[in-house]
């Protein structure tokens, strides 16, 4: 796979990203035509002119599609000025769907709510896909699993479910809590006969199944239980511009400082991908193979 269809997930603040108008200064007259027309094309197709000059700005970068991964508890607020910065998808963690118990596991009282209004100012701005992401744990949330799927036939939302796992802060749970996603898809099952489908846009790991004339899918993405790591096409960049070519995995590369000095960095990256491990070595319960880790949140997870 060439090196420009891998996927980085990237932490990045949208609003300093897409100031477009004083990079075009920068063009010369040949390329301004060119994104003018752009620009015009998307208008054409019924796009909003800010959002269609962003959108053209983005294409003449390269820039094919993004993705942003959320909480979703500031996404009421900010949905209609992510999607005319350019995003296209959203992938909104929730780990439940009873109020009590999402409060309990965010640790941040009445955040419930406020992902539930930004989930429906999401379909309103226009994100597609919507993808749901649910880390299923025995005891806590696993008898929520068929309510999840359910959701999928009658709104066009991707359920992904995926399997704890271990880092240096969640070893009890990844030990005690673990369900497979062997179990995921049994009890999903209980509820309707599920057929595999090539699922929605992205490049993700997820296997993706859906109801018979649903709108939406159910995925799992399976780390421990079926490792795919032989066809993992992801890296990680950090916070702190440590690019990993492995989530778990002591491995990475520093293009922060290289950065700042005004060196060229695609050397680097292409070095970072010719040493990607074969596979993770991830132990249910231990952080042995966990490349140091205490929470995926330090790797935008």
């Amino acid at each position: 796979m060439r090196p420009e269809h891998w996927l980085f997930t990237i932490p990045l603040r949208l609003r300093s990203l897409f100031r477009c108008a004083q990079a075009d200064r920068e063009l010369d007259d040949e390329l301004r035509d060119h994104l003018e027309r752009k620009t015009e094309e998307y208008v054409a197709k019924g796009i909003k002119q800010e959002e269609a000059y962003r959108r053209a700005r983005l294409d003449m970068d390269g820039i094919e599609d993004i993705a942003l991964s959320t909480n979703a508890v500031l996404l009421e607020e900010q949905a209609d000025e992510l999607r005319a910065a350019g995003v296209d998808r959203l992938n909104v963690s929730l780990d439940s769907l009873v109020p009590a118990r999402v409060d309990a596991i965010s640790r941040r009282p009445g955040s419930a709510d406020a992902i539930f209004r930004g989930l429906a100012a999401a379909e309103r701005a226009g994100f597609a896909p919507i993808k749901l992401n649910c880390v299923v744990m025995r005891g806590r949330n696993d008898d929520e699993v068929a309510d999840f799927a359910a959701i999928t036939r009658e709104r066009p939302w991707h359920v992904r479910f995926i399997e704890v796992m271990p880092t240096g802060d969640n070893l009890g749970v990844s030990r005690d809590e673990f369900v497979s996603s062997d179990e995921i898809l049994a009890a999903v099952a209980r509820i309707g006969a599920l057929e595999p489908v090539a699922g929605p846009a992205g490049n993700g790991p997820a296997r993706y199944f859906a109801f018979p004339g649903a709108a939406g899918t159910v995925g799992v993405i399976t780390p421990m239980s079926h490792n795919y790591c032989g066809s993992c096409n992801r890296m990680r960049l950090t916070a702190d511009g440590q690019l990993r070519p492995c989530l778990f995995g002591s491995i990475q590369t520093d293009l922060r400082d290289p950065l700042r000095r005004g060196e060229p960095i695609e050397p680097l990256v292409r070095q970072t991908l010719r040493i990607k491990p074969e596979r993770h070595w991830l132990v249910q319960g231990s952080d042995a193979g966990s490349g140091g880790l205490l929470a995926l949140s330090q790797v935008g997870g």
